[in-house]
């Protein structure tokens, strides 16, 4: 099984790379005037994804890095700015969108994030790419295990943050492609059994 899921898992940092487009894409969503409610799923789910991101890589990530790594000084600064990204998410939790903080508060934290995925692209990732690239598809392996186990509790608030971050044109598109999908399946069903 370990075997198995090492083949099927991207490497770690991929996976990072992964992390980090989905944040900045669902933080591109949110705008001045959208409606208060696609704003609350919007900030809802970088929240979660940052903190889930932020445990998997002071869990896994960052525990490989520093035990080959000969300069860390970017990986020093790590764990406090996931710490005051935390902050921020706090604050976030306290606030509604109609609240005058609640703008300035994400787009504060989406900065600090931006810092420090630039700091991660180009000075961490290409460092573990170098000095563990026997252990990168063992580590996303590792990764994906306990994303898994972390995001368990969460299914149902991921699902309705994302229903309720999407614009009900992409909805409407989603719906029409499941829909097509599967008049599709079963026609392939229908033509195999004859």
């Amino acid at each position: 099984m370990t075997t198995m899921l090492n083949k099927l898992s991207p490497s770690i940092t991929r996976m990072i790379r992964m992390d980090h487009t989905h944040v900045l894409a669902t933080f591109h969503r949110f705008t001045a005037d959208t409606p208060a409610d696609r704003k609350q799923a919007i900030v809802n789910t970088v929240c979660l994804a940052l903190e889930i991101h932020a445990q998997l890589e002071e869990e896994i990530f960052y525990p490989a890095l520093r035990s080959v790594a000969t300069d860390e000084a970017v990986l020093a600064k790590s764990k406090p700015e996931h710490d005051e990204m935390r902050r921020l998410i706090g604050e976030l939790r306290s606030l509604q969108p109609g609240d005058a903080a609640f703008d300035s508060t994400f787009q504060q934290l989406m900065r600090d994030v931006m810092h420090h995925v630039a700091d991660e692209e180009t000075v961490l990732l290409p460092a573990a790419e170098r000095l563990l690239k026997d252990r990168l598809g063992e580590l996303g392996a590792q990764m994906t295990k306990r994303r898994l186990q972390l995001a368990a509790p969460h299914t149902g608030e991921i699902a309705s943050n994302t229903a309720r971050a999407m614009p009900a044109s992409t909805m409407v598109m989603a719906a029409g492609g499941l829909l097509a999908g599967g008049l599709l399946l079963k026609k392939a069903l229908e033509l195999r059994r004859h």
